[in-house]
């Protein structure tokens, strides 16, 4: 089993900066990638920033050039800087991650969440 425990997330004014963490501990091996979802209310789930295996980074749109995606392969823990923070990206951000077994076969685990509210 894996388990993430995320951090960082709290209430900021548009323009301001956040950091979220999510250390990973468990059975980690095989790692694919890493990543942060969102999810606001009534909206569905999306894709906020991923960081593969090989340290490839992508990011949704809306986000790119604001936020970014890293890794500390020593404390198997990801990061996501997030500045130059708009309304529009208050959420619960959680952390997932994606590993494969020798039969090919992937399996996803997801944080608890954290929510992250950006006032105008």
């Amino acid at each position: 089993q894996v388990q993430l425990v995320e951090s960082g997330g709290g209430l900021v004014q548009a323009g301001g900066s956040l950091r979220l963490s999510c250390a990973a501990s468990g059975s980690i091996f095989s790692l694919k990638n890493m990543g942060w979802y969102r999810q606001a209310p009534g909206k569905q789930r999306e894709l906020v920033a991923v960081i593969i295996s090989g340290g490839t980074t992508n990011y949704a749109d809306s986000v790119k050039g604001r936020f970014a995606i890293s890794r500390d392969n020593a404390k198997n823990t990801v990061y996501l800087q997030m500045n130059s923070l708009k309304p529009e990206d208050t959420a619960v951000y959680y952390c997932t991650l994606v590993r494969r077994d020798s039969r090919g076969v992937e399996y996803t685990y997801w944080g608890q969440g954290t929510q992250v509210t950006v006032s105008s």
